[in-house]
């Protein structure tokens, strides 16, 4: 049976930024969902970046593990890249002269296997056929582990190219490091999540004028 691993916190609003948030801090305790092959899989399938097919095909070519856990190191490895690339260049426009970094981004694109098939349109669920009943679709070749970065590259190589980086953001919360991809209408958003950090902010708020009205009140 495959390892339980906890839900990641899939609150950047682009893939890629929840990459960025593989590794997190809660509670002050450091969580790595990529810390091993087993780990990788869970955190691609949670994601949606791989179907659950192929984590159950390549966990049973890998069931001693090794190859998934070197693969694992690489995600890290480019996480590292990924991230000090973000605080680089977050909150202002992407320019020409950022090209000069992407070599390592570019050579692992390189080594993708992609194809593209003819494949019949599904039905929508009124029962009503489709438009158009065939569309182009793109298969990947799962030939061997490390293809498990792909979709990693491609949805990073999206967010670098297409994504306006102004909106690129780490959370207001206190010791948060979580990054997201501000996505509102207002462009105002402080919190990787209200229900977490933007709730625990209010309540300190509230805390504080709290303090500050027993304060004035024993002055008085």
């Amino acid at each position: 049976m495959a390892e339980r691993h906890p839900k990641p916190y899939l609150v950047g609003d682009h893939l890629a930024l929840d990459f960025l948030n593989s590794q997190v801090r809660p509670g002050g305790e450091p969580r790595d969902w990529l810390n091993d092959g087993a780990g990788l899989l869970a955190w691609l399938t949670e994601a949606g970046a791989i179907d659950a097919s192929v984590a159950r095909r390549l966990r049973r070519r890998g069931e001693g593990g090794g190859n998934l856990d070197g693969v694992a190191e690489q995600a890290r490895e480019l996480r590292k890249w990924l991230g000090e690339f973000v605080d680089r260049h977050a909150g202002r426009e992407i320019d020409r002269d950022a090209f000069v970094e992407l070599g390592l981004l570019n050579r692992l694109l390189a080594r993708d296997d992609i194809y593209r098939q003819i494949a019949l349109t599904l039905t929508n669920a009124g029962g009503t056929g489709p438009s158009r009943p065939l569309q182009s679709i793109q298969i990947r070749r799962w030939t061997t582990p490390d293809r498990l970065l792909q979709p990693i590259a491609e949805t990073i190589s999206d967010l670098i190219c297409n994504a306006d980086f102004r909106l690129v953001r780490r959370c207001d919360g206190d010791g948060c490091i979580l990054r997201f991809y501000d996505r509102t209408k207002t462009h105002a958003r402080r919190w990787c999540s209200m229900a977490v950090c933007g709730n625990r902010a209010k309540a300190a708020a509230h805390r504080a004028r709290m303090a500050r009205s027993q304060d004035g009140l024993s002055k008085a």
